[in-house]
């Protein structure tokens, strides 16, 4: 009767195991060794057949020098690596680390042991970050894995406009370098960016780098996208740069993309396969069939690759809105009046504020967050921020103190904590501010408030943070407007608003501040107003609101940004 599946699997498992550890119990014990290792100064003793067995390179090794088979020298490999390639074959059990991954991986790599090789090759794929993706995927490409290779360019296109600042990435090959530009995947907005990245790279190293990667620059410029870029930046940027105006090979690619740009598209007659053969054919079948055939071959034309204008990725990015709330995130598309679900986390406060910068990252504050291992003061605040590549939310420093309707503003590369209420001693309200360094990753204090609010808004333009609204100590809503200068580390009062209000919506347009709606001391209100910041004057809206565009899902409770997001990452809902 055969067995199940799980019965023989089982049986397998544990003559494995029996196998391995008998094997392990007699290196231990020094019994039946007929081969050592030599690395160096050290020397491991082992068995042949273990080692023939794991590895086809030993193998072809002790068939190789049969009369030599008792000892086995290795070169270029250090005793470490050894030791814990040994360590695994008996024990199936390895220590990876960051530091040891990349030459363990080189010789599973070299010895032909693939268990090891694809450990490497997760442990790497894991921990991918921007400080090692360009050497994964150098790695990678040397050893001729090509799940790891694919792994790290996707991580490096995901991540192109970060990755090419680094220094590593001056350091690549011609080759290299295609091998990432020339993907439809990578993220960037506008193709500017491409061809300065290239011409960085074409620049830096000695004298004979630069020469070598000059010389390679026509061959680099298939894979820019040239008739993606506008026709004004082709003339004044790539046409006039020192190393195309160099090279008469490039101002002929330049001028192929400028005729594209007229309608005029250059066309390359594709290469004849076998023409040789057709001409015996034709003695066969007949001339007649044969120019057939090479008349075929000639009308398959195809385009040059500089004239490629497929767009990147990341040139999928529309202006939504971005709404957040305790159960998910929802993108909306004004446009087309399309929903896209972003994120269904549930680590989202119920009570937050969130704030989009100027570089388009999106943060999320407030909440009560519990720290048992902080004994003196374990309650403080979240503070998340948003991933646009994985849609999910990253746990950043939580806030120094808990509290609640504050507003989050930034100017100058700082995120600004201001005013609310306390989430702890009586809950008073605050005028002090704080400021998270988003350099340093670190939480400190900032000019306090003139006076002490909750329940307002919070706007950034041009570097300075405004403050509107709100309530007072007394609980009176306040018409009160405040602007602070982070350059010279003061507040300044505005003219107020029309209506006292608070829990009101506010947004920047067009150097305009518009407030609409909230609660005022006698109840709702529905009243909108602009301020002119040129003017410093307030007036009311005069415009009229068109309706209901539709009901949104996860709306209910969410805070509004105004963001630019990629569509193709995102579920139309």
């Amino acid at each position: 009767m055969p067995l199940g599946l799980e019965q023989a699997e089982e049986q397998r498992l544990y003559q494995q195991t029996l196998l391995q550890d008998g094997l392990k119990d007699m290196l231990d014990h020094g019994k039946f060794l007929d081969c050592v290792v030599r690395v160096g100064e050290r020397e491991f003793p082992c068995h042949r057949l273990v080692l023939a067995a794991c590895s086809p390179y030993f193998r072809a090794r002790f068939l190789a020098e049969p009369e030599r088979a008792g000892e086995l020298r290795l070169e270029e490999v250090s005793p470490d690596v050894v030791a814990q390639v040994l360590h695994y074959l008996y024990t199936s059990e390895i220590a990876l680390d960051e530091a040891s991954v990349q030459d363990l991986f080189a010789a599973a790599h070299r010895f032909q042991i693939p268990s090891i090789f694809t450990i490497c090759v997760s442990f790497l794929q894991k921990r991918l970050c921007l400080s090692n993706c360009l050497a994964v995927f150098r790695l990678g490409l040397l050893l001729d894995c090509a799940r790891l290779a694919v792994a790290a360019r996707d991580f490096i296109c995901a991540r192109f406009s970060l990755v090419a600042r680094d220094a590593d990435f001056l350091g690549l090959s011609a080759d290299e370098l295609i091998a990432i530009i020339s993907s439809d995947g990578l993220n960037v907005e506008k193709e500017e960016a491409v061809f300065e990245a290239v011409m960085r790279w074409a620049s830096s190293g000695d004298a004979e780098a630069q020469a070598e990667r000059q010389r390679a620059l026509p061959t680099v410029f298939e894979s820019v996208r040239f008739r993606l870029l506008p026709r004004a930046f082709l003339e004044s940027r790539v046409e006039r740069h020192p190393l195309v105006r160099a090279q008469p090979e490039l101002l002929r690619k330049v001028q192929m993309v400028k005729d594209a740009h007229e309608g005029r598209l250059t066309v390359l007659r594709k290469k004849k396969k076998g023409k040789e053969a057709a001409g015996a054919k034709a003695a066969d079948k007949g001339t007649a069939d044969a120019k057939a055939e090479e008349d075929e071959e000639e009308a398959e034309r195809v385009l040059p690759g500089i004239l490629n204008d497929t767009l990147r990725f990341g040139m999928f990015l529309q202006d939504l809105i971005f709404m957040i709330s305790e159960e998910g995130a929802v993108a909306y598309d004004p446009a087309a009046n399309e929903c896209y679900c972003a994120s269904l986390s549930t680590q989202i406060p119920k009570n937050h504020v969130s704030l989009v910068t100027k570089e388009n990252q999106v943060f999320v504050a407030g909440g009560l967050f519990y720290n048992e291992d902080n004994k003196e003061d374990p309650m403080s605040a979240y503070f998340l921020q948003f991933d646009h590549l994985d849609s999910e939310w990253l746990g950043m420093p939580p806030l120094p103190s808990p509290r609640c309707l504050f507003g989050l503003g930034e100017a100058l590369n700082a995120i600004y904590v201001v005013g609310g209420r306390e989430l702890k001693d009586g809950e008073s309200s605050l005028d002090s501010v704080l400021c998270y360094d988003r350099q340093s990753f670190k939480w400190g204090e900032s000019d306090p408030l003139p006076y002490a609010v909750y329940g307002h808004a919070v706007l950034s333009h041009m570097d300075l943070v405004y403050v509107i609204g709100g309530k007072g100590s007394d609980r009176k809503c306040l018409n009160k407007m405040c602007v602070y200068d982070p350059k010279k580390f003061e507040w300044k009062e505005l003219a107020p608003m029309q209506t006292a209000r608070s829990l009101f919506g506010a947004t920047i347009h067009d150097g305009r501040i518009f407030v609409a709606a909230g609660v005022t001391d006698t109840g709702l209100t529905s009243s909108a107003e602009v301020y002119s910041i040129a003017d410093n004057k307030y007036n009311e809206d005069e415009k009229k609101w068109e309706g209901v565009l539709r009901e949104i899902a996860y709306a209910a409770g969410a805070t509004f940004l105004p963001v630019r997001l990629n569509v193709l990452r995102l579920t139309k809902m």
